[in-house]
Parts: structure tokens; C-alpha cells; sequence
């Protein structure tokens, strides 16, 4: 059991006042939830010690539509939190992901970065088997996913030890009650108290340090390469004025790629004037390199549009547009560069000539 007696555990905390757990039904069940029952969404099922913990850090993540609490591995069936340990059960979430927007790959990025996988008894201050890490698989493809990253952290030399968290074949998952769901945003006070005192956080920084200097260097890079307006726009969210930017105006054919990562993003082919003075398009020129986040920034709910490999920020999706998609994709310039067509098999574009192949041949005929 979590053991912070003076400090205040995640049972103590579970159970202040008159709450007392029990067997949720099937009206509060989360599985029930919209969710859990999306089938274009696939399920990761991950082990980290204290559930409370595990939630946030996918809930985060775009392409996630729901993280859930529960119990799984034991032997017995609908366990509570007050039986779950007699059962052999261990506390984990459940996460239900769109591929196209999140890899399971990234999944595991995330997972291994909140655990001491190195710890056999337990997690941090919550000792035993009940708050033990596992991965546990739901098919072939995860399972091989996850025994690769295993076996690359363990050849990283982050740990001294070895890793021992097990990945194992997805059993029965039942969800944690009501009050354990999203704890961290329903007691945050008490939440945020327990975490900073059971000594997971000053382990993570301790272990990812170097990483987190890494990716600070990666930003110091980026401002080098970058002129300073490139560089607010993509990294820090910002919007470039209005008709005086680089691209409003630009009638030539070609494909625009992030400026950060060259991913291509969006064609002239469905570009048009939207009369605002930024770049606008009716659709991208391949969906998956597209992320569209909701964002409730200025007090309006608008979506944004980031690169999905270099994470930089675009702009904007409105729903303004002209058909035949409605859409207006609001794109800064300083967040593009753009390619003409007659230079697209120099800079390695070159399966993008089909778009323009009318235009190539006319040229090539003059």
C-alpha cells in the first residue's frame, strides 16, 4: 500500500470524508464512456505505479481521446480499490489513441519518461506489487514496439540497472472508481501535495536531465537557423503581420514545407486569396503531416495547425473556406518555405511533380 503515513498516501487521500470506494456502475463506469468505445481508436494499457500519475502526461498528448485508471493482471473479477491488491491486481491506465495522430512509438517515448523501470518492488514511495510498472500489449505490433524500446533504453546507459518492467499480453481491464478518474484535476491541491513528497519528480529530472539540456540546446540551435520572426511563429505560437509577410501574394506553382523540418505541407495547387493577407488553402497536401489542436487562447476556441514531425506552429483552420472542402487552412509565411515547381527534384521533391505535370510539360515544350 502507498505508504506516506505523514505525508498523506493515495488511499488516505482516496478516501478523505465520506467517500469509500466500491464497485462503480455501469451508468459511472468510464468504459461505458463515448471514448473508451471509439473503434477508430486503438488501446495502450501501461503500468507506472500510482494511477493518479499516469493520466496527465497522455491526456496531454494530441491524437488521445481518453486515459482511464483501473486495475489489471490479477485474478480476480471486478476488484476495487479496497480488494484490488488481493487479487494480484497492479494500477494502471488505459488509453485509447488515434494512430494517425499519435504512434504507439510516441506512447512508449512518453511512459518510459514518468517510471523507475529499474524498480522491482514498486514505484518511488508506493511499495509492492500493486504499484509495480508492466506494459502490457494488445498486439503483435505493440508487443514488438515495446520489447524494441525496452531494449534501447536499456542500451542508452540512463540506468545502472537493468530494466526489469515486463511486457506482457493485455488481460481484463476494469476501471478505477469515479473519484480516482482524472484525480489530478478534481484535487489538485491534494494531488499536486502527494506527488512533490513520494520522490517520482526528483527522479525524473534527475534521469532526464541531460535530455532536457538537449532539446534546450536544440532550441539555441533553432534560433541560429532561424530569423527571429521564423522562430516566434514556430516555436514560441506567434502570428506575423497581416499582407506583409512573405507568401500572401505568391501566385507561383510550387509546394510549401515547414520551415523547420521540410515536411511538406501544403500545395499551390489549393491555395487561394482569402483576403485576410496570410497564406490560406483549402486542404493539405498530405493529411498526416498535419495536426489540428484545439485552442482556447484570447478567449476564442479556434483550431490550430501545427507540423506534425517539427511540432512547429502554422496558424489556424477556420471553416470559412470555398468549396469544395469549406475549409481555410490560415497559414503564417514565416512558418514556410516554399518550393517552386522547377526546383522540386533539385531540393528532393521530385514525387510531387505530378501535381504540376501539365505546367512541366508546356514549359519543357517552349
Amino acid at each position: 500500500m502507498k505508504t506516506l503515513l505523514i505525508i498523506i498516501s493515495c488511499f488516505a487521500l482516496a478516501t478523505v470524508g465520506t467517500v469509500v470506494a466500491k464497485n462503480m456502475s455501469p451508468a459511472s463506469n468510464p468504459e461505458n464512456s463515448p471514448a473508451m468505445q471509439d473503434e477508430t481508436g486503438q488501446r495502450a494499457t501501461f503500468a507506472g505505479g500510482c494511477f493518479w500519475c499516469m493520466e496527465k502526461p497522455f491526456e496531454q498528448l494530441d491524437g488521445v481521446s481518453a486515459v482511464v485508471s483501473g486495475y489489471s493482471g490479477g485474478t480476480t473479477e471486478n476488484p476495487n480499490y479496497n480488494d484490488y491488491m488481493r487479487g494480484g491486481h497492479i494500477e494502471v491506465v488505459q488509453i485509447v489513441f488515434n494512430p494517425e495522430k499519435v504512434s504507439y512509438q510516441e506512447l512508449l517515448d512518453v511512459y518510459w519518461m514518468q517510471v523507475d523501470p529499474t524498480d522491482p518492488g514498486g514505484q518511488f514511495v508506493d511499495r509492492g506489487h500493486a504499484y509495480s510498472t508492466a506494459i502490457f500489449f494488445h498486439n503483435d505490433e505493440q508487443q514488438g514496439l515495446a520489447m524494441a524500446s525496452k531494449k534501447a533504453l536499456a542500451e542508452s546507459g540512463l540506468f545502472d540497472k537493468p530494466i526489469v518492467t515486463p511486457i506482457l499480453p493485455a488481460v481484463e481491464f476494469y476501471p478505477a472508481e469515479e473519484y480516482h478518474q482524472d484525480y489530478y484535476k478534481k484535487s489538485s491541491l491534494k494531488y499536486k501535495y502527494y506527488r512533490s513528497r513520494s520522490g517520482r519528480d526528483s527522479f525524473l529530472d534527475k534521469v532526464w536531465k541531460e535530455q532536457k539540456e538537449e532539446k534546450t540546446m536544440s532550441s539555441n540551435d533553432l534560433k541560429k537557423r532561424l530569423t527571429p520572426l521564423q522562430y516566434q511563429v514556430t516555436q514560441e505560437d506567434g502570428t506575423e503581420p497581416a499582407f506583409r509577410n512573405e507568401y500572401w501574394n505568391n501566385k507561383r506553382d510550387g509546394i510549401y514545407v515547414d520551415v523547420v523540418s521540410g515536411e511538406p505541407l501544403f500545395s499551390s495547387t489549393d491555395k487561394y486569396d482569402s483576403k485576410t493577407g496570410w497564406p490560406s488553402f483549402t486542404k493539405p497536401l498530405i493529411n498526416n503531416n498535419i495536426n489540428e489542436i484545439e485552442d482556447n487562447s484570447f478567449f476564442m476556441k479556434r483550431i490550430e495547425v501545427r507540423s506534425s514531425e517539427g511540432d512547429s506552429h502554422l496558424g489556424h483552420l477556420f471553416n470559412d473556406g470555398p468549396q469544395p472542402t469549406g475549409l481555410r487552412y490560415c497559414i503564417n509565411s514565416a512558418s514556410l518555405r516554399f518550393i517552386p515547381v522547377e526546383e522540386l527534384k533539385q531540393d528532393g521533391y521530385d514525387e510531387y511533380l505530378e501535381l504540376f505535370s501539365s505546367k512541366v510539360v508546356q514549359q519543357g515544350s517552349q
